[in-house]
């Protein structure tokens, strides 16, 4: 079975397959014909899957200049109602064995709902019961703990939007170009930022494996990233980890701060950069490991710090800026000796049926 790592290293040729196929992945499937205007998007969707959409979520709102919501499938199959015609809808599993996803997408359909589900498994329940499938454009994931997934759907969220962007005419070509330029460089320059996390994650390895907690604080396009480091963190290492938006963490968590804490700020270079230069001035005074992975040169950096090197619009970051996230979370649970091929509960699926393997007619 290949490993996060692996994954990590296959994301260049999974982004430039998805490159090479979007029109046919995504163009040909959405149809906008019964929507007068678009209102919002809402993305159903849990765990890593969720944290991507977060991430995709602030370029998504810029390019359609509309809402984007991410919503828990359970809560919204079970409490909520959605009644707007002109509101587009997205389920992502990955997987597609997710039971609140599966559940919440035959809820849609049964109530005569349009809504796209996004997987890369053309065998799984959701791809059975679905009406409207979008494929992911990558191979089924092997590694429970998913990575390249993961980006994935970041990648293919953002391209979505642009393709409703031109059909609704929100999006001139120019901007189309520009955009899908700078994906275009991004891709290229993906194994430049996996050789330096790479060698960022074997400089601190040691101090992770010592970690009792680690916090990572994004903002903008990065708190998906935050979020996916808090989610990889507790599957892999097994450990405490918190993933916060930067104003939220100044609002009442901090003050649970450990002095032997790891902080680690995701930072996209944007328009909250002084923000967290200024939590950062008070967390170097409590907390001694404080390190910030920045998306391109920094001239103030320590020597712990990572620059991944991609100069690019801010809300594009979470396209490379979880690599490092993920090679560390990988490198210190083989560390700590954890096999992440077996489940460390295996009763849980059992009891739960948190994941539906098939649908039985």
């Amino acid at each position: 079975m290949k490993s996060i790592a692996d994954y990590v290293a296959l994301e260049p040729k999974y982004y430039q397959a998805v490159l090479d196929n979007y029109q046919t992945l995504f163009a040909d499937h959405i149809d906008l014909s019964q929507i007068r205007q678009l209102n919002a998007i809402v993305i159903f969707a849990t765990g890593s899957s969720a944290n991507a959409a977060y991430g995709a979520r602030p370029i998504m709102s810029e390019l359609l200049k509309i809402p984007v919501y991410i919503e828990d499938p359970s809560m919204a199959a079970n409490y909520l109602h959605y009644n707007d015609p002109n509101t587009l809808y997205f389920a992502i599993s990955q997987g597609g064995e997710s039971y609140s996803t599966i559940h919440l997408v035959k809820e849609f359909i049964h109530h005569n709902k349009t809504i796209y589900s996004l997987t890369s498994n053309p065998q799984s329940p959701l791809y059975q019961v679905s009406n409207h499938v979008l494929s992911m454009g990558m191979p089924i994931e092997e590694m429970p703990y998913v990575s390249a997934g993961y980006s994935i759907t970041i990648l293919d969220l953002i391209l979505i939007s642009l393709i409703i962007g031109q059909k609704t005419e929100t999006i001139n070509q120019a901007k189309f170009d520009d955009y899908m330029n700078q994906i275009k460089t991004i891709t290229q320059l993906l194994p430049q930022v996996i050789e330096r996390s790479q060698a960022w994650v074997n400089r601190l390895e040691d101090q992770y494996t010592l970690a009792q907690r680690v916090i990572l604080i994004g903002y903008g396009a990065t708190y998906g990233v935050a979020r996916e480091g808090e989610t990889k963190f507790t599957e892999t290492v097994r450990n405490t980890a918190l993933g916060k938006e930067l104003e939220e963490y100044m609002h009442g968590p901090y003050l649970g701060l450990h002095s032997d804490d790891q902080i680690i700020f995701i930072e996209p270079q944007g328009r909250l950069a002084q923000r967290a230069d200024s939590l950062k001035q008070f967390l170097n005074q409590y907390v001694k490991n404080v390190v910030t992975i920045y998306a391109h040169q920094q001239g103030n950096r320590t020597q712990n710090d990572l620059c991944l090197g991609i100069s690019c619009d801010e809300r594009l970051t979470s396209l490379f800026m979880t690599i490092p996230i993920h090679l560390l979370s990988y490198q210190v649970s083989q560390l700590k000796g954890h096999n992440l091929e077996k489940s460390t509960y295996p009763e849980f699926d059992e009891i739960t049926k948190s994941k539906i393997k098939r649908i039985i007619a």
